[in-house]
């Protein structure tokens, strides 16, 4: 799963025009570490424009105060809790990259290798009570993450956003795609051996 990520406008401009553009809603996005149930910087497809948009992440969950972060793009046509929002609301989360934690809770941050290049997240989202709120997708593990974690984010490259976004048909076959390769930063990767 992915449990956070970092949104950190400062280091690119590309962040820091979308950071710009969800600040018009009137709303300041969280910026540096982005936790569950943050407001954070998203990108939709609303009224046949792309638009950058200011969107707590994390559904309602099944018990009070849980929250659903994550969804499987192997099973999210089969959810019926996220089928119809996948279809029709998909999002991108723009970060600098993601945090996964090993097995003995160490973090580690990926991002792309000797790069600055905005990492960008899949996503859909739903209104719940009248407000928006964002999911992201994961998928299997790369070569990259598979020693620190079981799952990764969904990512998409800058030239497949609006795809993602306004083409239904294409979304769902990328759920299947094999992920690009990363560099983690952290404590080692090699998993420590079990006693």
């Amino acid at each position: 799963m992915c449990g956070r990520f970092m949104f950190d406008p400062t280091t690119n401009p590309e962040l820091k025009k979308i950071q710009t553009l969800a600040a018009t809603q009137g709303v300041a996005v969280k910026t540096g570490e982005v936790f569950p149930n943050d407001l954070t910087a998203l990108v939709i497809d609303q009224d046949q424009q792309i638009k950058v948009v200011a969107m707590a992440w994390g559904w309602p969950g099944f018990k009070a105060g849980q929250k659903l972060i994550n969804a499987r793009s192997e099973t999210v046509l089969q959810k019926s809790r996220f089928a119809q929002a996948f279809l029709t609301q998909r999002a991108v989360y723009p970060t600098n990259g993601f945090f996964e934690w090993t097995v003995d809770k160490q973090k580690v941050y990926f991002k792309y290798p000797n790069s600055t290049q905005p990492v960008y997240i899949a996503g859909f989202y739903a209104y719940f009570d009248g407000q928006p709120r964002s999911i992201l997708l994961t998928t299997a593990p790369n070569a990259s993450v598979a020693p620190v974690h079981n799952r990764m984010p969904l990512l998409l490259q800058k030239r497949q956003i609006s795809s993602w976004l306004k083409d239904s048909s294409w979304a769902q076959a990328f759920l299947r795609q094999a992920m690009p390769p990363l560099q983690a930063q952290g404590p080692s990767t090699t998993p420590k051996k079990k006693k």
